[in-house]
């Protein structure tokens, strides 16, 4: 079994759900971001959290995968600051809602005033909810980003195991795992972190605290990352046990902290039933079969 505890499947096709799960992906975590150009009503942002932890966590039940997100005003998105105000008022009507597990992504893209104001109202809101939080580390001067990243979060009094510093790399790596955090990696095809750069990562510095995501989206991904980059491991002799653990483990224990994350949600999960809808729509289409995989006793919405 595999978690992908970064994956943006809303820009995915189900054909990607259906491959997931047949490579043994139980559950994803899809953390709130941009959408490749910029909004400019907070409406948008409504409509986009409410797919976040309506029709998405449901489509994906219907691939027999469990649907989590992650709530937040995307750094990218900070720099409109009249909007991302709005955003803000916005965000405590959804940060309680079932399926939520973190405040994210938030962090830095450009470093600038404004990214750095509504990064660190977010920690606070995390902290208000009890939340764990993700960050998003820049892709422009990384370890400058990452440093400032942690050293802010423990400015508002965040304990490290509550936080996890996705993107990291190898000039990252060593100083957020030193500093007790959690350090995700994002396994893209041609850039950032490949697997085989990931095989010597968790041989140099072992699987505790490493977690291995896929940050599928709408551009050039592979929603197969993580188990992909496990059988990589496998070949290069990493024991089994710490695969798990970055693959699967430590994400569970790591999101688990928001009691909205529990292993039991996809061991005891409901039979797949594919005839059931969501406001009276479908994951099919005129003619397709659905899968039922047994009976189940789900109210349909």
């Amino acid at each position: 079994m595999y978690i992908d505890p970064h994956i943006h499947v809303v820009s995915r096709t189900t054909d990607d759900y259906e491959a997931m799960q047949k490579a043994g992906i139980v559950a994803v975590i899809e953390p709130a971001f941009w959408l490749g150009q910029p909004r400019t009503e907070v409406g948008s942002f409504k409509d986009y959290f409410s797919t976040l932890v309506g029709w998405e966590r449901f489509r994906a039940s219907q691939f027999g995968i469990v649907h989590y997100c992650t709530m937040g005003l995307n750094s990218k998105e900070a720099n409109n600051e009249p909007l991302a105000e709005q955003v803000m008022e916005l965000l405590p009507l959804y940060v309680g809602k079932e399926g939520v597990v973190a405040i994210g992504e938030i962090g830095y893209d450009d470093q600038t005033e404004a990214e750095d104001k509504f990064y660190r109202l977010q920690l606070e809101l995390a902290k208000e909810v009890d939340l764990p939080v993700l960050i998003h580390t820049p892709h422009r001067d990384k370890r400058k980003g990452t440093i400032r990243s942690m050293d802010v979060s423990e400015e508002h009094g965040l304990d490290p195991k509550m936080v996890i510093v996705d993107h990291n790399n190898e000039e990252t790596v060593k100083e957020v795992l030193d500093r007790g955090y959690y350090a995700g990696f994002t396994i893209y095809p041609h850039t950032k972190m490949g697997s085989e750069r990931m095989v010597e990562i968790v041989k140099q510095y072992g699987p505790e605290r490493i977690i291995v995501n896929s940050a599928a989206d709408w551009g050039i991904s592979d929603p197969l990352a993580v188990p992909k980059t496990a059988d990589l491991m496998r070949k290069s002799g990493i024991p089994e046990e710490h695969i798990k653990l970055v693959t699967y483990q430590n994400a569970l224990t790591a999101f688990g902290q928001s009691g909205q994350m529990d292993e039991q949600d996809w061991l005891n999960a409901a039979p797949l039933d594919q005839t059931k809808k969501m406001s009276g729509n479908s994951v099919l289409r005129g003619g397709q079969t659905p899968r039922v995989e047994g009976k189940s006793n789900i109210v349909e919405n």
